[in-house]
């Protein structure tokens, strides 16, 4: 077998594993890289927005605040319940600006207003309900009933770790129609 034979034979070699490699990457990677629904599924932040607004399902979202507390208190100081709350825990208060807009079913107990707050690590709460706050704290208030196309003030109250308050980033609101995740960073 001559020398030009072997390097030929070589070249091809080497030209076939790496097509092979590149077809099985492809394969494997067009799974997830190309699907909307597995990406959300997987809890990946499709958007970040800085503070907002941003608009999801007809309702605009803009941080005003987050502020962490040891503990909760009404008008007259006396301490409000929080669920959830036990020994090297802190409250996390997030005042966000709501604005439904038209076309946005408002009767009928209201409309959601999910939000979780999300930390730089991936870490992610959900918010719990808190009586006696001066702002409201869901979107199907009767008591204190959302205008439409006004900006509303809500707070979302979140119990965290302590060790986790240097890290949170921000509030994520996301709907599964358009697979949308947004995070809105303080």
């Amino acid at each position: 077998m001559k020398v030009s034979d072997r390097v030929f034979r070589l070249t091809a070699q080497v030209a076939l594993l790496l097509t092979l490699l590149a077809l099985s990457a492809f394969l494997l990677l067009r799974t997830y890289l190309g699907d909307e629904e597995q990406v959300w599924n997987d809890g990946a932040v499709t958007e970040v927005v800085e503070r907002g607004p941003v608009t999801i399902d007809k309702v605009t979202w803009q941080v005003e605040s987050m502020q962490p507390y040891a503990r909760l208190a009404d008008e007259q100081r006396k301490e409000i319940p929080v669920d959830g709350l036990t020994a090297g825990a802190v409250v996390v208060l997030v005042k966000v600006k709501l604005t439904p807009l038209d076309g946005l079913r408002m009767g009928g107990g209201g409309f959601t207003c999910e939000a979780s707050l999300r930390d730089d690590r991936g870490n992610v709460w959900k918010s719990v309900e808190v009586f006696r706050l001066p702002l409201t704290t869901y979107c199907s208030n009767d008591d204190k009933p959302l205008k439409r196309n006004q900006a509303n003030e809500v707070a979302k109250v979140f119990v965290v770790p302590a060790s986790a308050v240097e890290h949170l980033n921000g509030i994520q609101v996301e709907t599964r129609q358009d697979f949308r995740r947004v995070l809105i960073t303080f």
